[in-house]
């Protein structure tokens, strides 16, 4: 694995949980709409990552140890999926909304989750600047070493 390898793979941590982040804001923006275009509540959407993995490398250099630098490419989004979990019922017979009973359906999303995710994408992206950080002072270093 290379130096441009080292950097390349925190970028892509850090353009994920940015993402990911973009993902949790907008589930908390509408943590209150109740009609979307398609007529019901928002639905809580979440992010899925995966391996960015080059397509050209042979399984045979994985086994082998060969190209190391094409195993672990860092990280990409593979998903933005939609929840499926039932929407929350909330009683207020006077919402235009509301259906025979009185409910009206919410979205399921719940803050304390958000919040929590909200954490935990930004603690992701600031290790992965860390890292990003960490390998640039080490190229200086090293430059530094024939002055």
């Amino acid at each position: 694995m290379g130096f441009l390898s080292s950097l390349e793979i925190s970028a892509s941590g850090l353009t994920a949980q940015r993402l990911r982040m973009d993902v949790v804001a907008e589930n908390i923006t509408n943590v209150d709409t109740t009609q979307t275009d398609t007529g019901e509540p928002y639905r809580r959407k979440y992010v899925v990552f995966s391996e960015k993995q080059d397509a050209q490398a042979p399984f045979s250099a994985y086994l082998e140890g060969t190209g190391a630098e094409k195993a672990g490419g860092g990280v990409r989004v593979s998903e933005i999926g939609e929840d499926q979990s039932d929407f929350k019922l909330k009683y207020d017979p006077t919402n235009p909304g509301a259906n025979a009973d009185g409910y009206v359906e919410t979205p399921n999303v719940d803050l304390a989750q958000e919040m929590v995710d909200m954490m935990s994408a930004y603690r992701s992206y600031e290790a992965d600047v860390t890292a990003f950080n960490a390998t640039k002072d080490m190229a200086v270093k090293a430059l530094e070493i024939g002055t």
